[in-house]
Order: structure tokens, then sequence, then C-alpha cells
């Protein structure tokens, strides 16, 4: 993978508190998360991410999703989504994906990583039909450096 600084920085376990919040600012669902980056050493998958969904109800949700590297962004194209992420040159990640569960929904969402590395937040701007229907917030904490431990 040439090139990701910014993306490559986020290497690790991270977790934190998930709020999808409606156009009115009302909080429609909050939840914990847990997310591994990783960077593959072979073959053509250049990203993978584990995330697992923990709700106060007991419900879970795992996922796992890979980018591939094409045109100077990292691509995707899972179950739920496809699209694509890139950096600027401020360290931002930005990423712009289609949503394939809900028809006609597509989110934005803009990552980015305090300077001591330890700390994120990431923000989705979600669309539907050209009109924001939602927001996400996402805080974040990385609680380890070392993908090979928890994979």
């Amino acid at each position: 993978m040439s090139g990701f600084a910014a993306t490559r920085a986020h290497e690790g376990v991270w977790e934190g508190v998930y709020t999808h919040i409606n156009a009115q600012a009302e909080i429609e669902d909050r939840h914990l998360a847990r997310v591994i980056c990783e960077f593959p050493a072979h073959g053509e998958t250049v990203y993978r991410q584990h995330i697992r969904f923990t709700w106060d109800d007991g419900r879970v949700r795992s996922d796992v999703f890979e980018g591939i590297e094409r045109d100077g962004a990292l691509w995707y194209d899972t179950a739920t989504f496809h699209g694509r992420s890139w950096e600027t040159e401020d360290g931002l990640i930005l990423l712009n994906l289609q949503r394939k569960d809900d028809p006609g929904a597509h989110f934005f969402e803009i990552i980015a990583m305090g300077e001591t590395g330890e700390h994120r937040a990431r923000t989705w701007h979600w669309f539907k039909d050209g009109k924001l229907f939602r927001r996400t917030l996402c805080d974040e904490v990385r609680i380890s450096r070392n993908v090979q431990a928890v994979v």
C-alpha cells in the first residue's frame, strides 16, 4: 500500500460510543463499538476493519470489511455499502459510502485523530434522496496498537 499515512496511523484497537441523532438533533440510538484496524501484508486487501457493536439490551452485531487500493483511494464493497476513502493534506480521512441496505441513502464520514494519536472522532452525515436525515457521532479511544494480540 503506497502512501495513506493518515489511514495507517489508525492501526490498532479502538473502543468508544456511537450516537445516532436525527435531523432535529434527537438521539435515535447509542451503542458501544470496538473497532480493529489492520493492514494485511499480502494480497489485494490493503485495509481490513473488524467492528463489533454492543447495545445495552444485549444485542451484538459484528462485521468485517476490506479495502483495496485504486486510483489514490481505498475502495470498499460490502453487503451493506460500497464507496471509497481518501486523505486530506491535513491528515483527515474522508469517506463517501452508498448504502446497499437502504436504497437512496448514503453518508459522508470524516475521521479526525487528536495530536497524541490515542483519541479520534468520527462524524457521519447521512442523506437520503438528497435530504439530511441523520448524523452519527463516534468518540473513540485507542486501547492497543498491537492488532495481532487481539485479532
